[in-house]
């Protein structure tokens, strides 16, 4: 599967982004999909992930209740609402997809990887 990130940008604090993940290839529902971001000098870091379930959801600690993830299959497409953003919340952000039922917070257990989307938030 390919994966293509889109939906960055500039926004100011407390403002709102919906970042995009558009995949290609067979069966994308069976995929979990996760975003992680990686924010300049630090390491790539889980924000959220959903599993072929749409129900079944995961939060980084620091984004819930402030991010959601969704998901269409029949568009193949994967969402992030982000709403109060927060300039830690600065970033390139990455949409990644294993073929398993339920999802991870695990940086390794993803074998598909999207281009980066930067994400800038002003105070």
């Amino acid at each position: 599967v390919q994966l293509q990130a889109s939906g960055g940008g500039l926004v100011q604090a407390g403002g709102s982004l919906r970042l995009s993940c558009a995949a290609s290839g067979h069966s994308f529902s069976r995929y979990a999909v996760a975003w992680f971001r990686q924010a300049p000098g630090n390491e790539r870091e889980f924000v959220a992930a959903i599993g072929r379930a749409v129900l079944n959801t995961e939060y980084a600690a620091d984004v819930k209740g402030g991010f959601t993830i969704s998901r269409e299959n029949d568009k193949k497409m994967v969402y992030l609402q982000m709403n109060s953003l927060k300039p830690e919340d600065t970033a390139l952000y990455y949409c990644a997809a294993k073929p398993t039922i339920l999802t991870a917070s695990i940086l390794g257990q993803y074998n598909y990887w999207g281009q980066g989307t930067l994400v800038t938030v002003s105070s």
